[in-house]
């Protein structure tokens, strides 16, 4: 049974990128690739320059997610420049191989070992990692439907007509908003752990959770700024429309399982973003994957050869040392004798 749990969401995964990939076709047939390029050549330099500042801006917090998680196991000897680069080989790789197969668990326990935690501490901090990234999504997406319940209509085609109706998108949204205000009073009161079968899971202390109240909305604040910047300035798409638009497809995204995303992500932007030509919504979601996922991807992997290349020889050193004996062995026990 075990064996069938651990195949069976890559095989959802693959259904979910052929699905959107034939949805995708569907919607995008009659452009021209003329036409994305006009678009992508279309954003002026500055804006281009606007969106990768946003990127560095997402990075660094999801940066902060690990220092938190840190900080809740009253871990504080490892450096900043570490946790950083860690964050970020986690995320970049996770972010395009899929949430299911890396989730931070095989690089983190890679990095972190090597700081002396040990597996149970490292699994604290890849669930509360997680759990920050959803109490964000979970805040914002309150907040978006809450100041603005017409959001929902956006994804008419995809949603049932009871959900877009904006009076349940409100309720929608303060129940949202009540569940993060829950999390709030449970940390501030210390109230006892919530056990959901074997999973125990512990409110942090106040100032952890205010952290994790600001990092988590900064981090998607900046990924969904990187396409913010890049659409059309003259068609004035408002952030709040981005924002909320950019939540509905990361979100389907990670519940769908599909590697990166892919074409899940980009049939909900472009079914929620029909005021905006079509091109430039691709050539925006271009940007953004090249800018959020691909080239991180590519430089987290020379991150991740690295560190393993250095790991190797420092083994290969000590294996060197005891051979040659510059280092005597340990005694024997009187049981070994």
């Amino acid at each position: 049974m075990k064996n069938v749990r651990e195949f069976i969401w890559p095989v959802i995964g693959l259904l979910a990128v052929i699905v959107s990939g034939w949805l995708l076709y569907r919607e995008l047939r009659g452009m021209s690739l003329d036409d994305v390029w006009d678009s992508l050549t279309a954003v002026p330099p500055q804006r281009y320059a606007l969106a990768g500042l946003s990127t560095l801006f997402a990075y660094a917090a999801l940066a902060w997610y690990d220092r938190i998680a840190l900080l809740h196991l009253n871990v504080r000897h490892i450096s900043w420049l570490f946790v950083s680069v860690t964050s970020f080989t986690t995320y970049a790789l996770s972010h395009n191989i899929g949430a299911s197969v890396f989730s931070g668990a095989v690089v983190r326990y890679r990095a972190y070992t090597s700081k002396g935690l040990s597996a149970p501490q490292i699994a604290v901090l890849v669930a509360l990692c997680s759990f920050t990234f959803g109490l964000g999504t979970i805040l914002l997406g309150g907040i978006t439907l809450v100041a603005d319940p017409t959001l929902l209509h956006r994804l008419e085609e995809l949603l049932p007509s009871m959900l877009t109706n904006p009076a349940t998108a409100r309720i929608v949204g303060l129940l949202l908003l009540g569940f993060v205000a829950l999390y709030v009073v449970g940390s501030v009161l210390h109230l006892p752990p919530l056990i959901i079968r074997k999973a125990k899971l512990e409110y942090p202390r106040p100032a952890i959770m205010v952290r994790q109240l600001i990092a988590a909305p900064l981090e998607l604040l900046g990924a969904a700024g990187i396409i913010y910047f890049v659409l059309p300035a003259h068609l004035e798409p408002s952030f709040i429309v981005v924002l909320a638009v950019f939540l509905a497809s990361f979100s389907a995204a990670l519940v769908s399982h599909a590697p990166g995303g892919l074409g899940v992500f980009e049939l909900v932007f472009l079914t929620a973003m029909p005021d905006i030509p079509k091109a430039d919504v691709l050539a925006a979601l271009i940007i953004f994957r090249l800018f959020y996922l691909l080239v991180p991807f590519a430089l987290s992997l020379v991150v991740v050869l690295l560190f393993e290349r250095a790991r190797l020889a420092q083994a290969w050193r000590g294996r060197m040392v005891v051979a040659d004996g510059s280092v005597p062995p340990p005694p024997l026990s009187s049981s070994d004798q």
